[in-house]
């Protein structure tokens, strides 16, 4: 065609990241510690559930209210109105989207307009920026800094603070929404109740909306908690909090995912939700519905699902820490999320020049050269930053430990071999 044919909104956004490094690990048969799934099964009672959803009522195979079926924003309601400390209407304050994904896509579609600002935390979810630039906003960086650690220490993701002065001065007369993720992708921090109150009192002074994400809240570990920024004084009426059945129970290709917010916000996205995706598939919905019944049954127990997998996953994240700091690798230990962070800087040192692109940040050298001739996968951190902060971080690589026994075995015997190529 003579015309144009892409719409101005997808320049610069084409690229991306997964596609690349997923299609080299395929090729070199290597193992995947990149991506952020589960490589084992959702819980036997969510299984359970999705099989009933298939074979119980025939209607489950028909469309049901746009919005959400309704068993399931009524659970939604209940059990995260006791948790926000909120009478959450199912009808009103929740809309079920395809996954976290959809929900956070058609919260910025609904809100953010030409020429808002949008504050971003860095290192970030790599579909922030696009789905900002997207809606025709502009993102504003924010970035958490690595506290000074003692020698001999791993760093944690609690060391990564944000400046409250440099924070504050983000904020204009043009700034329209903040995004929130905590626990955080990638570095995994769990924000303090006191980073916290400084965000939301931020917000509240400059009439800012607050975008939680806060898909891995039940993945927390050493004993930290989750806090939702939505249960602060005064931020319900100002908060989307954004939910996934993915990370929630371990299956993250059923795509559902939920928002919870005030009337005041949420009929704006369902005016984006009814023009767009309109409906989400019935029996992902059930499904979820029923596992969710099934934990507010077991909740605050230690038979509850929400006790064990973080349990489970803490023993995981530890193997994988000690394997890899066995080849010269730094984890970034993580308060929680399926991911952390690992320091390659005593690489870049003793290799700086691996080949790549003139302009390519090392992590991405230092990921593909580690693919090619070490068989292992993981994510560049670079890819989590900004572009004029992509040099400076570009020391970071990202593992997810949400991985099977045998993935854990298949990464050791990679190791082993790596570790033998380092001995003298």
């Amino acid at each position: 065609m003579a015309k144009r044919v892409q719409a101005r909104r997808l320049d610069g956004i084409d690229h991306n990241p997964w596609v690349e490094f997923v299609k080299m690990a395929s090729e070199c048969d290597a193992v995947n510690l990149g991506q952020g799934f589960p490589d084992f099964p959702p819980p036997d009672f969510a299984v359970e559930a999705f099989q009933h959803a298939l074979s119980s009522d025939f209607m489950l195979n028909q469309y049901t209210r746009a919005f959400g079926y309704p068993p399931l924003t009524k659970i939604l309601a209940s059990f995260f109105g006791k948790l926000l400390g909120q009478e959450i209407d199912p009808l009103k304050n929740v809309l079920v989207t395809v996954g976290a994904y959809g929900a956070l896509f058609t919260a910025f579609q609904a809100l953010v307009e030409e020429g808002d600002e949008v504050i971003i935390i860095e290192p970030f979810f790599d579909c922030y920026e696009p789905m900002t630039l997207m809606a025709g906003g502009h993102p504003v960086f924010v970035t958490l800094k690595p506290g000074p650690t003692r020698d001999g220490e791993l760093d944690s993701s609690s060391n990564w603070q944000l400046d409250p002065t440099e924070l504050a001065s983000k904020f204009t007369s043009h700034t329209k929404a903040l995004i929130l993720n905590t626990p955080n992708n990638p570095v995994g921090k769990v924000f303090s109740k006191a980073e916290l109150e400084l965000v939301a009192s931020l917000c509240q002074q400059h009439d800012v909306i607050c975008i939680a994400d806060e898909v891995y809240q039940w993945l927390v570990y050493d004993g930290y908690q989750h806090v939702s920024i939505a249960s602060l004084p005064g931020m319900w009426e100002r908060t989307l909090t954004i939910g996934s059945a993915g990370k929630t129970f371990s299956a993250t290709g059923w795509k559902v995912g939920w928002v919870l917010g005030p009337d005041s916000l949420m009929k704006h996205l369902r005016t984006v939700h009814q023009n767009s995706i309109y409906h989400c598939p019935t029996q992902g919905q059930a499904a979820v519905a029923q596992s969710f019944e099934h934990e507010q049954l077991h909740f605050g127990q230690p038979s509850s699902y929400f006790a064990q997998f973080p349990q489970a996953m803490q023993r995981t994240r530890d193997h994988m820490i000690r394997s890899l700091q066995s080849v010269g690798l730094k984890p970034v230990v993580p308060q929680g999320s399926y991911f952390f962070m690992a320091d390659i800087s005593d690489f870049k040192s003793k290799m700086p020049d691996l080949p790549g692109d003139v302009d390519e940040p090392y992590d991405r050298r230092f990921i593909k050269w580690m693919i090619k001739t070490k068989g292992l996968v993981a994510i560049p951190v670079s890819t989590f930053y900004s572009v004029p902060h992509r040099k400076i971080f570009d020391h970071y690589i990202r593992f997810c430990f949400v991985k099977d026994e045998s993935t854990l075995q298949a990464m050791d015997e990679k190791l082993q071999k790596w570790k033998k190529e380092l001995r003298p």
